[in-house]
């Protein structure tokens, strides 16, 4: 059977977020501006020092400096202020309005302070406010609660919203990532009619087109080779039309040049794809270069694909150990077991993958030749060729996971079975 199973896994935790991944799910990347941060307590330069490490920050010069208010005003004094200072303050009342005041003296008119302190008092608020302090939080804080108020100062709120990123990629070459990247892309665009662009990464062998039985002219190619010319208008020539709410960036049908690329290649692509479509389905080729790597650690949520061998079980877990460390302060990258039950091939239990990964399988799609077979022959997805197939429920649900739509179901486990000593060995 096809089933969908609870993603509770490594426990890749947020420092000082109490796990919340939702509330860091909904954050945005912040513009280019600088921070420094004055802090009196380890525990907030530990906060501020995670937050600098966070994804969304990539653009923003952080800088932590240990002190409070005096430190800040003896700093400004003879050196400019930042866009933000953040300041970390244990004073109360008249004390600290007092030396906000000789603050006030020595910054720019244009910096924002944002106060972090510990007296829950609605009249000190008011007070701070009243004399232009941005915002003042009352500690202890956690990394989406600065990164949240730091985004309501510097990003317009009448800016259109950013669309979700969702990247698939293979543990191994040959598990059927593209395939499942392709079939969650068009069954988020038919379930909810939301406008999905898929984008094919794999600009040497990529199967979109094939997939989805189209031949474009254009594609992803002109997006990353011409980036200067890369707007709304541009993108939309390049875009072929899959389905009603479903657009593609295909890859190339030949291999007229090579694609050796920088590690910030696709960042321009992907920001006016994420202007466009509220919801862009990465296709990552299953390889490790600075490219790849870069657009794992940018994206919203990481999609890991394997097969149930031990290769497929190594891989995996040196793409989820390694994105947790590019990713500290996001979800666990969700696993999908693909290709279950192939006759006659060895094969490690379900339980049995997933317990030195320390994570449950989201979805588990068991092997089945016949119906996918069809469904490539014929350029159609599975819920196209057979929409009562499990397979397509199975699909359905992983649509409803990854867009924050449903709660994935508890997979039962089973006991300890030694494969962590088997890796070793490996």
């Amino acid at each position: 059977m096809s089933e969908v199973a609870e993603n509770q896994g490594a426990d890749h935790s947020l420092l000082d977020t109490g796990g919340d991944h939702d509330a860091m799910d909904n954050l945005r990347p912040l513009p280019r501006i600088s921070i420094q941060a004055f802090c009196e307590s380890d525990s907030l330069m530990q906060t501020i020092s995670a937050m600098a490490d966070d994804r969304r920050l990539a653009r923003v010069h952080m800088r932590t400096i240990t002190g409070g208010l005096e430190k800040a005003c003896t700093m400004y004094a003879s050196s400019p202020t930042p866009n933000l200072i953040i300041l970390e303050n244990a004073l109360s009342g008249d004390e600290l309005l007092n030396q906000l005041a000789e603050l006030a003296d020595v910054c720019d008119p244009t910096t924002k302070v944002i106060i972090i302190g510990y007296d829950n008092d609605v009249f000190l608020y008011r007070e701070l406010i009243r004399r232009g302090i941005s915002e003042y939080l009352v500690g202890p804080v956690s990394i989406a609660d600065i990164i949240h108020v730091v985004s309501t100062i510097f990003v317009d709120p009448e800016a259109e919203p950013l669309g979700r990123t969702i990247a698939f990629v293979g543990a191994k070459g040959g598990v059927g990532a593209s395939t499942v990247a392709h079939n969650c892309a068009w069954g988020i665009s038919s379930l909810f009619e939301t406008e999905v662009i898929l984008a094919d990464l794999d600009l040497a062998f990529g199967t979109a087109n094939i997939n989805f039985d189209q031949d474009p002219p254009q594609g992803i190619a002109e997006a990353v080779f011409a980036p200067e010319r890369l707007d709304d208008v541009f993108l939309e020539r390049l875009l072929s039309k899959c389905a009603s709410h479903l657009s593609m960036l295909a890859a190339p049908s030949m291999l007229d040049r090579t694609y050796d690329f920088s590690g910030s290649t696709f960042e321009p692509v992907l920001e006016i794809v994420q202007r466009t479509a509220p919801v862009a389905v990465l296709d990552v080729p299953h390889m490790w270069t600075n490219w790849t790597k870069s657009v794992l650690a940018e994206v919203d949520d990481v999609v890991v694909v394997a097969t149930p061998d031990l290769p497929n079980l190594r891989n995996t877990k040196n793409l989820i150990d390694t994105l947790g460390k590019l990713r500290p302060n996001d979800r666990t990258p969700r696993l999908v077991l693909n290709q279950v039950g192939v006759p006659k091939r060895p094969e490690i239990s379900v339980a049995d993958f997933c317990e030195p990964l320390e994570i449950d399988a989201t979805a588990i799609i068991p092997f089945d030749a016949q119906l996918f077979g069809t469904a490539s022959n014929s350029g159609q997805m599975i819920a196209e060729t057979d929409a009562k197939a499990p397979i397509a429920e199975t699909f359905s649900q992983l649509a409803h996971v990854l867009t924050g739509r449903a709660e994935v179901k508890a997979q039962k486990k089973s006991g300890l079975t030694g494969l962590r000593s088997l890796l070793a060995r490996k």
